[in-house]
């Protein structure tokens, strides 16, 4: 492979902002997928990784889409993401899926969930290097690149007009996109510099405390908090964590949730109940993304409620990790039920990728 801007390379970051910017920015929906820059140099091909880690691999299908739909020479940044064309929206869940080590599983899921990719910026194309030329530049020769381009390779919506890209913002949510990113039409190409704004969707919810995990520092501080929220049915579902706190903050609460340590036999997720022998509760259970990751879990009495900041659910968890507002000691947690949630307009999917 001999480009004019070679593998590995950081992608550009966005900083969050609290409202949609005024001020020139170009506009595009905020995929919700895998951060991924493509190479391609004839018959080469290959997927970088907002870590730098080549995802080839994983992905055989888009491999071979790259081949039949980019320009010969060229270097790309863009999304992988999966569309379930029949919800009519993005499947984070199956994309994680994606990650397989076993060959035989790649290439089933391959056939199975493919994977679609989004462009949305041009690094180089042909013997030229476009990461110092402005963005409005690198979109339109990123547009001419991708005229013809088909499915499951995609461009891009992008808008100069605020008004528009609220609606987009109100609207693509519901097909799984995760917010807007703006961009300065005069902005070079930085790697992994953070000048792009992203503006998300921002929502709270009251959950009850069930449990935590001890800091990877010892069992004298609190690593994270584990949240429910009681289903129609009356049982507790485990909806996500936080656990962006200071250290002190970490040790307080490590001593202030000791009166509600229990066992596994009283608590609601009694399923986390460790084999005989084994002295901490899930202890050989282990991350599916991160094989070093414990998963056990001190069980509490789910009896404090605490009010957290989210992006938006996938299925019935939290996307990402929830961020501590404030205890709600005026909530009981019996309260702290799914209803409380606000659910996104429903949107095609198909309608944004055309």
């Amino acid at each position: 492979m001999d480009l004019p801007v070679m593998p590995p390379v950081e992608p550009m970051l966005a900083r969050a902002v609290s409202m949609i910017p005024d001020g020139g920015y170009l506009f595009e929906p905020k995929w919700d997928g895998f951060r991924s820059i493509v190479f391609r140099d004839g018959d080469e091909i290959e997927i970088g990784s907002r870590n730098e880690r080549p995802m080839t691999r994983y992905f055989p299908e888009l491999a071979e889409a790259f081949l039949a739909e980019l320009p010969q020479r060229c270097v790309i940044d863009g999304e992988i993401v999966l569309p379930d064309f029949r919800e009519g929206r993005l499947d984070f869940e199956a994309l994680q899926l994606r990650l397989h080590p076993a060959a035989s599983r790649v290439k089933m899921l391959a056939e199975t969930t493919p994977a679609h990719f989004v462009a949305f910026d041009l690094l180089a194309l042909g013997s030229d290097d476009y990461t110092g030329r402005p963005f409005r530049e690198r979109r339109a020769a990123l547009e001419e690149a991708l005229r013809s381009v088909r499915a499951p390779v995609h461009l891009t919506p992008v808008t100069a007009d605020t008004g528009v890209a609220e609606g987009w913002f109100r609207q693509f949510e519901g097909a799984g996109l995760d917010g807007l990113i703006a961009k300065s039409p005069d902005g070079a190409y930085e790697p992994n510099k953070r000048v792009m704004l992203k503006f998300k969707h921002e929502r709270t919810a009251d959950c009850v405390v069930a449990g935590y995990r001890p800091h990877k520092s010892g069992d004298d501080a609190i690593g994270s908090l584990l949240l429910g929220l009681y289903r129609d049915d009356g049982g507790l579902a485990s909806v996500g964590v936080i656990g962006a706190f200071p250290m002190k903050v970490r040790r307080s609460l490590r001593t202030e949730l000791a009166p509600l340590v229990t066992t596994f036999d009283e608590h609601p997720w009694n399923w986390a109940k460790p084999p005989e022998g084994v002295r901490t509760p899930r202890s050989s259970e282990y991350s599916r993304w991160n094989a070093g990751k414990d998963l056990s879990f001190v069980p509490l009495r789910p009896e404090r409620v605490v009010e957290v900041r989210y992006d938006h659910m996938e299925g019935t968890r939290f996307r990402h990790t929830a961020q501590f507002v404030r205890w709600r000691p005026d909530r009981t947690p019996q309260s702290c039920t799914f209803a409380q949630l606000e659910e996104p307009v429903s949107f095609d999917l198909a309608e944004i990728l055309g």
